[in-house]
């Protein structure tokens, strides 16, 4: 039997336009015992609902919870609104508000003529009314239609939940489509994808459950555009070809198509513009526009006149002198034209001086227009896609730095940007780091939620990996040669002798010299068999056991297999964080997780101010009488529980992916031919430069030159580059 509790809505503490409620409950029964001291009493509620009244009685479906800030809690699943029965609960019903004119003594008129069947009555033939004292043929029309429209929904909503819909989507489904609800179900259920937060698979699953055939016109379609979104977040692509798109089609439809078929769905996706053709490109609307966007916005930047240089040498000079530093040539050139320019990319290698620089122009920009520190954190935004890499940037500059999600507002439950063309940000002056992993998406909503007049510099190595979403945007306004762009060439960190430094140069290049090997302290070798990469990674790691976890770390192309993340993880463990009494654990599935292990965060947490790619240390576990593990971030404490652990795991070892944005002092790095796949230029390439003092790599060097050989992954099909070296109308 399902676990409910019953009783009546109080009220909400939290809701948002999904539908999402936190508030209280007051429970009148419940079938589960550890509850039951909760009857007579309010409980704090969580879920999703169409409409919550005061008035009415309700089951709600659902557990009970711990939340790690909030304590007990019931999370609704789904919910039943009890009809009133009882000729009291009737007359409060209809005196509650939601019928017009209908007051106590009229609704007591109504029920005294009707009895217990009263709505069943209104529903059914509102015309019985009309013998009733002081009802109006107004009051008959308002109680039959409001009724009626109150009845409906919430019967649409228990059709989607009897359909497959969980409540949360049919909530979404039906405060977006309202009385057609059960209309655009019946005529194209895949309609409903448009609400982003709704998948393919989902869809579809309950769309074959209804009996819609596997070649139907409406699943064609709607199977071409998950391909092509599908495409876009394996490959990084931004536009396809008819033959591929038809060629994945029966992996999808479990069924064949005719060309015939494939070609009129085809036709109606691009009528309907839900995909835009260009030459014999096909490419998402959203996609098409996105690059649009940002090849327009750039360019309408670039072509802005420079402001005017009044002294602005002498200025540089100051900020030389006060910081005891002296800029080479081709930093002197950045900060110039950062000044100077509208539009900027600042690029370069490691140990080029990349960050150092930030500082310099965020000073001169406060200098030259005579800000306070106070204005100037108004005016400048520092913005990065990691919250680590946020926080380097904030620690060279002395300012205040953001991921572009926070910045942009982000919401998580609606997966929407607060900050877009509607509501603007009113900074006036940009600089993003690391924006080699800015992808097409997520650079078009920043432009969106930048004013058009907004300078914008972009900085990042477009050697390193691309970014995780689809699109290579740095390396395509890079390679378009229309783009103003200052390449810093002359090494500075870890001084020009740097072997580590050296090897990511020749691998950028696409040739190593193998005799850089185990010359300098700083670039390590060692050669073993696969089955041995494990024990020489925990001989290395036992002499590092005392340097800090942030400046120490192990990474790893993929997570499985005998050399995979998690294997390096559990034995690493053992070694840092040896089982002992005084240690409170908690055994999950895949890891035994105790206080003081290693660990990095998974997923963006807004609320909490932790992001995807934060490394923190578990501080405190619970077991009893909840479960419960606090994580230290840096000073950032966040608390979880059973419904959230999968938001992080072990990082004695991460994977590389994972470290763009860090630097650590020490690195190993294991290489074996195993790895297949996952050996190519740009992953190793990214994972040697994020070592600053000293790198071990173990394994085999032949599969170092096969990943150095690979650079066919980091190819794909974008258009950004093609539309900036097209004469694109800049508009007014």
């Amino acid at each position: 039997m399902r676990e409910y509790i019953k009783g009546s809505y109080r009220k909400s503490f939290f809701q948002n336009g999904t539908g999402y409620h936190i508030g209280l409950f007051r429970v009148s029964e419940t079938n589960i015992p550890e509850l039951n001291n909760y009857v007579g009493k309010t409980i704090t509620f969580t879920g999703y609902f169409h409409e919550l009244n005061e008035d009415d009685t309700y089951i709600f479906y659902g557990k009970k919870v711990i939340h790690e800030k909030y304590g007990e809690q019931f999370q609704v699943e789904s919910y039943e609104r009890c009809r009133p029965e009882e000729k009291d609960s009737i007359i409060e019903f209809l005196t509650s508000g939601l019928f017009k004119g209908i007051g106590q003594k009229k609704a007591q008129a109504i029920v005294e003529v009707l009895g217990k069947d009263t709505l069943k009555i209104i529903l059914e033939n509102p015309d019985n009314l009309i013998l009733i004292p002081g009802i109006t043929k107004k009051n008959i029309e308002e109680l039959h239609n409001k009724l009626k429209d109150y009845e409906a929904s919430y019967e649409t909503i228990i059709y989607l939940g009897d359909l497959g819909f969980t409540t949360k989507d049919a909530m979404l489904v039906y405060n977006f489509y309202k009385g057609k609800t059960k209309e655009i179900i019946a005529t194209d259920i895949y309609k409903v994808l448009e609400l982003n937060d709704l998948t393919f698979k989902k869809i579809d699953y309950i769309a074959l459950n209804m009996d819609i055939p596997k070649n139907a016109y409406i699943r064609i379609k709607a199977s071409i555009i998950y391909i092509m979104n599908e495409i876009s977040n394996t490959y990084g692509h931004s536009y396809y070809y008819e033959e591929e798109l038809f060629q994945l089609l029966p992996s999808v439809l479990k069924v064949e198509v005719t060309q015939e078929e494939f070609t009129e769905a085809l036709n109606a996706l691009l009528k309907d513009m839900q995909i835009i053709k260009v030459s014999e490109k096909y490419y998402l609307k959203e996609m098409y526009e996105s690059e649009k966007l940002i090849t327009r916005r750039f360019k309408l930047l670039s072509h802005e006149e420079d402001y005017k240089e009044k002294k602005l040498l002498e200025t540089i000079k100051e900020i030389e002198s006060f910081h005891d530093i002296k800029y080479n040539d081709d930093q002197l050139e950045a900060i110039k034209k950062s000044y100077l320019k509208h539009f900027l990319i600042i690029t370069g290698g490691p140990g080029t001086g990349k960050t150092t620089i930030m500082k310099a122009i965020v000073e001169l920009f406060r200098i030259m227009y005579k800000l306070s520190y106070e204005d100037l954190l108004k005016k400048v935004a520092l913005l990065a896609p990691t919250g680590r890499a946020a926080k380097r940037m904030s620690e060279t500059t002395n300012l205040k730095a953001s991921t572009i999600h926070r910045f942009l507002k982000w919401q998580k439950d609606t997966n929407k940007f607060q900050v877009n063309e509607y509501n603007k940000s009113k900074a006036e002056f940009v600089i993003i780091d690391e924006a080699s992993m800015i992808d097409t998406y997520l650079m078009a909503n920043l432009l969106k939620g930048l004013s058009v007049n907004c300078k914008i510099i972009m900085v990042g190595d477009d050697h390193q990996l691309p970014s995780v979403g689809p699109g290579q945007v740095l390396h395509d306004l890079i390679s378009s040669n229309m783009l103003e762009v200052v390449e810093l060439k002359k090494l500075y960190r870890q001084g020009q002798d740097s072997n580590i430094i050296t090897l990511a140069y020749q691998i950028r290049n696409g040739f190593i010299d193998r005799s850089i090997f185990n010359t300098q302290e700083d670039l390590t070798f060692i050669n073993c068999k696969t089955h041995d990469i494990i024990s020489n990674i925990t001989e290395i790691a036992s002499t590092y056991k005392d340097l800090s976890y942030k400046n120490f770390q192990i990474l790893c192309p993929m997570y499985k297999g005998l050399n995979g993340i998690d294997a390096i993880n559990n034995e690493v463990q053992k070694l840092y964080n040896k089982k002992t009494n005084s240690k409170k654990e908690i055994a999950l599935s895949e890891y035994t997780f105790k206080e003081d292990d290693k660990v990095i965060q998974l997923t963006n947490m807004p609320d909490d101010n932790v992001y995807n790619g934060d490394i923190g240390l578990i501080e405190n576990i619970t077991t009893h009488p909840k479960k419960e593990i606090e994580i230290n971030f840096d000073g950032t404490y966040v608390k979880y529980t059973p419904s959230n652990f999968n938001n992080f795991r072990l990082a004695y070892a991460i994977s590389i992916h994972k470290s763009q944005g860090s630097e650590f002092d020490v690195v190993i790095l294991p290489l074996v031919k195993s790895y297949g796949k996952m050996l190519y230029r740009k992953l190793v390439y990214t994972a040697i430069t994020r070592a600053k003092k000293k790198l071990y790599l173990i394994g085999d060097l032949d599969a170092l030159d096969i990943a150095i050989q690979n650079n066919n992954s980091d190819i794909r099909r974008t258009t950004i580059k093609d539309m900036l070296n097209e004469c694109i109308k800049i508009p007014n």
